[in-house]
């Protein structure tokens, strides 16, 4: 079975990295990074990833911007997104974003991102 395409995008390299190695390493094939939402936006264009690890605070436009905005553009990439902050700090916005699921980066793992986006 072949092992699905990630993009990850936040605005801190160093957790850009941990997560692109951890990751890779739990079952996934990290195709790119980018560090705020317009850089998302046109990396998700260019690479077609599986799945879009996207953090909700980001300079400029946030995840839920950007999330919008690709499924504004019909893109079928399937969206998780993280924060440092737990879920209760944006109850009411996860509610209705077009997202497959919330992750704290604190539970992020591979078999927990496998889970929302199988």
């Amino acid at each position: 079975m072949a092992r699905p395409t990630l993009l990850i995008v936040d605005d801190h390299e160093e957790f850009r990295v941990s997560a692109g190695t951890l990751l890779e390493l739990e079952g996934f094939d990290v195709v790119g990074f980018a560090e705020d939402g317009p850089s998302a936006l046109s990396a998700v264009e260019l690479l077609r990833p599986d799945v879009v690890l996207l953090d909700v605070q980001l300079p400029g436009m946030d995840g839920f911007e950007v999330v919008r905005e690709l499924v504004a553009r019909r893109d079928r990439s399937r969206v998780v997104l993280i924060s440092s902050r737990e879920r209760g700090a944006y109850a009411a916005q996860l509610e209705t974003a077009p997202m497959r699921g919330f992750l704290a980066k604190d539970d992020l793992s591979g078999a927990a991102l496998h889970a929302l986006v199988a």
